[in-house]
């Protein structure tokens, strides 16, 4: 069990919180936490806590993934960097007067090796975007693993400039903004006093050249579209709405600086006969009075076919068959297929029917409640 406190319980707000409601909670406690502002000890620890639940509950996904199965939905899906992810935490902190600029960098860059520390935006060519797509795949897919091919559009270096920017026979000159070092210094007042960052120079994006000439294909950017194709790896026993990470599969960066990464979200195609519940698999099964009560054989869905089981003599209405280690795959082993059973009763009877059932109660002693 995780030591992890309840994310909802880190924030002081109902499971049930708004995201309005989520993000007003986590403005103000990050205000009195911020290593900024709160020299005290502890105060360090208790921003990463809340910084960390805000950046699960604010996004649509992960909220779900740990709504559904807590801390171990959330550990077994997203390595530390991706929880962080996404988070809006840029825009919160500008607004609170510690400044915005490259937050998950500067703020979270260095807490996670033990120590807080500032750390300053590398310069250069700017890193590629991050891409996200969406793969649907079975349930039969999902349960033993699949590689799945996707296509989709991504930048890549212009195959006219050659990923430079410049019109091929024109130079590639120094920034004349930042003088070729791809930063520059910004100065902001605050409510605690001036506060001195290094930003990526916006007109050469970090690289310290700009093209003396554009290159006419791509604008000057060094980049084009093209659609590829990828082959995905998916692992065995993944759950529906879960993120895979692709380091480096995303847009290429300007000027040859480094790839993105890709999020592939993972749907799972509803089953006509199985359903999913955590690593089990439920099937539904309906038989009649006789074979409840003698015992019978039925064919039931499994994944990947079908199968016999036998079902024992006096079945109850509602009993559960149980098909060991036949489910999904998950960190603690594998789950099993339960087969729920409705024992039916006939609604209309024929004349020998209702002879033959009126006998069978006198032969046990006129019981009631046998059939309804």
């Amino acid at each position: 069990m995780s030591d992890k406190r309840d994310y909802y319980e880190v924030l002081g707000v109902e499971r049930s919180a708004s995201a309005d409601e989520i993000k007003k909670a986590f403005r103000k406690l990050a205000f009195k936490f911020h290593p900024d502002r709160n020299k005290e000890e502890g105060a360090e620890e208790k921003f990463k806590e809340i910084s960390e639940a805000y950046a699960i509950l604010s996004d649509d996904s992960k909220k779900a993934q740990y709504d559904r199965f807590g801390h171990a939905g959330i550990s077994g899906a997203y390595s530390q960097e991706d929880i962080f992810r996404g988070a809006d935490f840029s825009t919160i902190f500008r607004d609170m007067g510690f400044g915005g600029d490259d937050i998950f960098g500067r703020i979270f860059g260095g807490m996670f090796g033990g120590g807080f520390q500032r750390s300053r935006r590398r310069s250069g060519p700017p890193r590629g975007r991050d891409v996200e797509t969406r793969i649907e795949i079975t349930l039969e897919q999902a349960a033993t693993g699949a590689e799945v091919e996707i296509s989709l559009k991504s930048s890549v270096a212009c195959t006219k400039c050659g990923g430079n920017g410049a019109e091929p026979g024109s130079q590639v000159v120094t920034c004349p903004q930042c003088q070729g070092r791809g930063q520059i210094q910004q100065r902001t007042n605050s409510i605690f006093g001036q506060m001195v960052t290094l930003t990526t120079c916006p007109r050469c994006r970090g690289r310290g050249q700009t093209p003396e000439k554009p290159c006419s294909k791509c604008g000057g950017n060094g980049l084009e579209e093209k659609r590829r194709k990828l082959s995905v790896k998916v692992p065995e026993g993944i759950d529906d709405g879960v993120y895979m990470t692709l380091r480096g599969q995303g847009d290429s960066g300007m000027y040859g600086g480094p790839k993105g990464d890709l999020y592939i979200q993972v749907r799972i195609k509803p089953h006509k006969e199985l359903i999913r519940r955590g690593s089990d698999i439920i099937h539904e099964i309906e038989i009649n009075f006789p074979q409840a009560a003698l015992g019978t054989e039925i064919e039931v869905p499994v994944l990947g076919g079908h199968e016999t089981i036998k079902v024992p003599g006096g079945t109850q209405n509602g009993d559960i068959l149980r098909l060991s280690k036949r489910g999904m795959k998950s960190r603690f082993g594998y789950g099993d297929q339960l087969i729920h059973v409705t024992v039916t009763v006939p609604k209309k009877l024929s004349k020998k029917e209702r002879q033959l059932i009126q006998e069978l109660e006198k032969e046990l002693g006129k019981k009631k409640g046998i059939f309804g």
